[in-house]
């Protein structure tokens, strides 16, 4: 099996003889590990088995001063485009070549977010409280951008899976009603879900925090990966149960308390639960909840990779 294969196995809840994982470095904490490892990157030293990808994308680009105000701007929302076809598309065909993993698109940031970076944080919680034919129209329009964009990528056959990014909550709750996701944000999503499936893609969305009032949506929807599952703000345990034939899980293991703060042994033994927890019957892929930050230490780092690559079954 190859680890393009695994990685497919677990996302169509198949239990493999190792449990795929994907794991994500910050910059400063590969920076205090490097010394201590014979590998000159950290996707050399981590070998995950999905390989990531940025494709060419958009931004805004010189805002009016009315987009920092609280009143919903009347000057145009300006965007510009970022990367190169030409460069991303040879990069994924040269690595094809030499690479037997799955191959994700990330595209962080790519709606909810993606609107309140042109506003600013409470500035767009604040439209969508007291602006809200505002706060549609500049939805529709980042999905109308978002859908042409994935279309210019989505035929390559080298593209296993897309990863759509959005944080729509903190630790506590929904960071909007579950009625205004419902009315505003989902039908965009669902539109790049549709997009993304007919292509034969499979489905990743990030999204922070504690989310489980839309997860029935979002299983209507049909995605199929969800990240990063942190267990400081949702029960691991009840998204298993009752969502784990429905959906897969990447992430779960915890960066605020064990990573951290933990001893080596007890990393290991976190990882081995959440593994033995979320991997039964398929539908995980390892990784801690968010990336490695410096924080962690090179011990707990090595003890979390010497499960990873360890056999399941």
């Amino acid at each position: 099996m190859t680890r393009r294969e695994l990685v497919k196995a677990a996302i169509e809840h198949r239990e493999t003889e190792r449990v795929p994982y994907l794991i994500d470095f910050t910059s400063e904490a590969w920076g205090a590990i490097k010394g201590r490892v014979n590998s000159q990157t950290p996707e050399e030293f981590l070998d995950n088995d999905v390989e990531s990808f940025s494709p060419p994308w958009w931004t805004w680009h010189e805002l009016g001063k009315d987009w920092k105000e609280m009143d919903a701007p009347l000057s145009p929302a300006k965007v510009i485009g970022t990367g190169s076809y030409p460069s991303f598309m040879e990069s994924l065909k040269e690595r094809r070549e030499q690479s037997d993993k799955y191959f994700l698109v990330r595209i962080y940031g790519s709606h909810f977010e993606k609107a309140y970076f042109s506003r600013g944080f409470e500035n767009f919680l604040a439209d969508l409280g007291g602006h809200w034919e505002f706060a549609q129209k500049l939805l529709d329009t980042i999905i109308e951008k978002n859908l042409v964009m994935l279309e210019n990528i989505l035929s390559l056959e080298e593209i296993d899976g897309v990863l759509l990014g959005s944080d729509w909550g903190s630790q506590r709750g929904l960071l909007m009603s579950p009625e205004t996701w419902e009315e505003l944000i989902r039908p965009g999503e669902e539109k790049e879900y549709d997009l993304i499936h007919a292509y034969g893609k499979d489905v990743w969305v990030h999204s922070c925090g504690c989310i489980e009032a839309i997860i029935p949506s979002l299983v209507e929807m049909g995605l199929d990966v969800l990240n990063p599952v942190q267990p400081e703000a949702m029960s691991i345990e009840k998204l298993k149960k009752d969502y784990g034939d429905k959906l897969a899980f990447w992430g779960g293991i915890s960066t605020q308390r064990t990573l951290p703060y933990g001893t080596p042994a007890e990393v290991r033994e976190e990882t081995r639960r959440v593994r033995k927890l979320m991997a039964e019957g398929g539908g995980y892929i390892l990784s801690p909840a968010q990336s490695i930050q410096d924080d962690v230490p090179a011990d707990n780092i090595l003890a979390l990779l010497e499960v990873a690559r360890e056999k399941f079954n």
